[in-house]
């Protein structure tokens, strides 16, 4: 931490935030160090390369971005449309830090939608025999748009290995936080009967285990006895949205580090 910093006071940088954390059971030290770089003795394009030699001493991986630069995003979506409405209202409010210009269905029930706030459009159907042939058609329109992150905003098909393996911790995806205690169909269906006092909705990083990718954002909220399964559906949609938004803000931010399956979010 004193060696980084270090760094950034010697080029005459101020250094807005920095947080650090150490995993014990893994045996590693997590740092993230954000610094302004109005003032700084560096060009951005020379930064990189005068922090190599550190990097090389220290032994550490690292990454490094700039605020502003926006990556291209694809919303993935079949037909529920909650969490797409609420990212589309993100985007246009200027909430998210990319530029979420494509979405992608296998249905073209949401498409006036998308396109009533000017965005792209494109269905690719699929079917349990022609998935890899739709995968590959897919990820032949992101890489011509270099498209490096995908949202799942409930997209109802479980994506292969093989199209996972392209894009690590790049693909982030919301479901409901109380499965596989409730899985298959009808989630909150089962939940009613059972009488569960907590409902919730877990964001994390698609792996080719599924939904068993680094956590990045959960919550909750308590279920009385007088909910009926649609209040439980009401408040678990309520949920997806906010808690989705927020991992694709923290990821957008670059304030989560992955490692050994899971993650640090800084704040």
């Amino acid at each position: 931490m004193a060696r980084i910093s270090e760094f950034v006071f010697r080029n005459n940088g101020n250094i807005l935030h920095a947080d650090e954390h150490i995993d014990d059971e893994v045996g590693l030290f997590l740092m993230r160090i954000e610094w302004d770089l109005a003032g700084f003795n560096l060009e951005r394009d020379f930064i990189r390369t005068s922090l190599q030699p550190l990097a090389r001493e220290l032994s550490f991986d690292w990454q490094l971005h700039f605020s502003d630069e926006q990556p291209r995003g694809a919303i993935f979506v079949s037909k529920y449309d909650h969490c797409l409405q609420d990212l589309l209202y993100r985007c246009k409010a200027g909430e998210l830090a990319a530029d979420f210009s494509l979405v992608v269905s296998n249905h073209p029930d949401l498409r006036d939608l998308v396109v009533s706030h000017g965005l792209e459009f494109l269905v690719f159907p699929v079917t349990a025999e022609t998935k890899s042939e739709q995968e590959e058609m897919v990820r032949a329109e992101l890489e011509r748009r270099n498209v490096s992150l995908i949202v799942l905003a409930r997209y109802m098909q479980i994506l292969t290995e093989n199209f996972v393996r392209q894009y690590p911790n790049r693909i982030i995806n919301i479901h409901h936080s109380f499965l596989p205690a409730f899985a298959g169909p009808r989630p909150y269906h089962q939940a009613y009967r059972r009488g569960v006092k907590l409902i919730g909705a877990t964001s994390h990083y698609v792996t080719a285990e599924l939904d068993g990718g680094p956590i990045i954002s959960q919550d909750a909220v308590r279920i009385s006895h007088r909910d009926s399964v649609h209040d439980l559906v009401r408040k678990g949609r309520d949920l997806e949205r906010v808690v989705l938004a927020q991992a694709v803000r923290a990821h957008l931010e670059h304030r989560v580090l992955v490692y050994s399956n899971k993650t640090a979010v800084f704040d």
